[in-house]
């Protein structure tokens, strides 16, 4: 396929005809340079370039999980030492964390509970939490585990602007980090995420032993959705002692950028991520990232329970790059 035809195909309409892994695959094996080049011509035609959305993730209720993914230190099954399990946090302590946040400038606050799924007693506390940081003026995301319909309707009616349910990793490679659910659990959590009416973050994690042919088909499902992601976060695997995948090795940086790459040429009007793992890159390879389309970040110094790198770095990387943080649309 030609470079201009590539151009074209990723400025597609979302009633494109619908990605291939092979169509995928061509642009992904793109010389590095041509790669970039599509991926910024793209970023360009859909977002200002030095700009870069801040987003701040607490969370709300730590610990103790039914769940045994195996990247995860919050897995009660997980086969080392234990995180502790935590209470569910209280309300004014989340409005007030989430009133520091935006003091830093994040626009985005994203709220998550260590859940196979909420249970409908905490459903008034989690509401009023989506309530108070929206009266902040501040876009909510919460990640709490598989939504039943109604706990959707719940949320979507507090305020909430997006619900994060990642995929994790391809539906052939599923099983292999994550055995107590499926992975049509949860495309059937995102379709009641979106029949809601709320906006769905969703996206994977790099580096957990997957092929290439895994991350491809991954971008593929989130791309041939009825509607993708608004918000597709991309995140490097912290190999985080006593998981299953505490000695999986690390991924290509440049491997890791093109994925990126890709992310953004396949969904073009989407908010890609870069998440977890940033502590481990250094600046040249997110400079890259952000070349490559990503526009929007974690900031703070800790993702759950996982390091990232704090404010001040990120305020000293961007002055070097010439990148600002996104302002909050009034009208969105």
């Amino acid at each position: 396929m030609a470079l201009i035809d590539l151009a074209q195909a990723a400025g597609r309409t979302p009633a494109r005809t619908l990605w291939t892994r092979e169509e995928a695959r061509r642009i992904y094996d793109l010389p590095f340079a041509d790669l970039m080049f599509e991926a910024q011509t793209v970023h360009r035609r859909n977002f200002d370039p030095n700009r870069v959305q801040m987003s701040k993730l607490l969370s709300i209720k730590t610990g103790g999980c039914p769940e045994d993914c195996g990247y995860c230190s919050q897995s009660a099954r997980m086969p080392g030492e234990k995180l502790k399990a935590s209470k569910l946090m209280e309300v004014e302590r989340v409005i007030a964390e989430a009133q520091k946040a935006k003091e830093g400038g994040a626009t985005r606050y994203c709220m998550g509970a260590a859940w196979r799924s909420p249970k409908d007693r905490d459903m008034d506390m989690v509401v009023a939490m989506v309530e108070g940081v929206k009266g902040l003026g501040m876009e909510t995301c919460m990640t709490l585990g598989m939504l039943t319909p109604q706990q959707a309707l719940q949320l979507k009616e507090a305020g909430l602007d997006y619900y994060n349910h990642n995929l994790d990793t391809s539906e052939r490679y599923y099983s292999e980090i994550i055995t107590t659910r499926t992975f049509a659990d949860r495309l059937e959590t995102l379709d009641n995420v979106r029949s809601a009416g709320m906006k769905v973050c969703a996206g994977g994690i790099l580096g957990m032993g997957e092929t290439v042919d895994d991350r491809i088909d991954m971008l593929v499902t989130l791309a041939n959705m009825d509607e993708a992601p608004e918000s597709v976060p991309i995140n490097m695997l912290i190999p985080i002692p006593g998981t299953k995948l505490e000695n999986a090795e690390t991924i290509d940086a440049l491997d890791f950028i093109r994925t990126i790459a890709l992310a953004r040429i396949m969904m073009p009007e989407s908010h890609v991520r870069l998440s977890a793992g940033r502590t481990e890159m250094s600046d040249e390879t997110q400079a890259l990232c952000f070349l490559a389309g990503a526009n929007s970040i974690f900031c703070g110094e800790t993702l759950l329970t996982a390091d990232n790198p704090g404010e001040d770095h990120d305020t000293k990387l961007f002055r070097r790059l010439g990148i600002e943080p996104e302002e909050l649309d009034p009208l969105a």
